[in-house]
């Protein structure tokens, strides 16, 4: 096919019951949305950057910076980005909050993420 055909359709439907198949299981606005919101929390190098490491260890604020290079300040801005988010979750220990995955579910993304890009 040379670059100088046409890749778009000239009719409305051709398949009816496939776009309809699509359109009764297509999830509504607000999921597509949801799901967009995810993927943007994602999108940062710094969030990425926590994510792998509290997908190793549960960690805090003050390891979290000193491993990354950041100030603490700028970490909690990020995990709290990542909290709300519903990506981790946090654990008081004593005096110390330590951060975490939120659950097996996000794990699983940020690997599959990383198993897609190393393909």
């Amino acid at each position: 096919m040379s670059k100088s055909e046409n890749l778009s359709c000239d009719c409305d439907v051709i398949h009816d019951e496939v776009v309809e198949r699509v359109k009764e299981a297509m999830p509504d606005n607000k999921s597509f949305y949801d799901l967009a919101e995810l993927y943007k929390m994602f999108s940062d190098y710094t969030r990425i950057r926590i994510l792998w490491a509290l997908s190793r260890e549960d960690m805090c604020v003050c390891d979290l910076a000193f491993l990354l290079n950041m100030t603490k300040s700028a970490i909690s801005h990020q995990l709290k980005s990542l909290r709300l988010a519903k990506l981790i979750k946090y654990d008081k220990r004593g005096k110390m909050v330590y951060y975490s995955l939120l659950d097996d579910h996000i794990r699983s993304i940020f690997e599959k993420g990383f198993e897609h890009i190393q393909e």
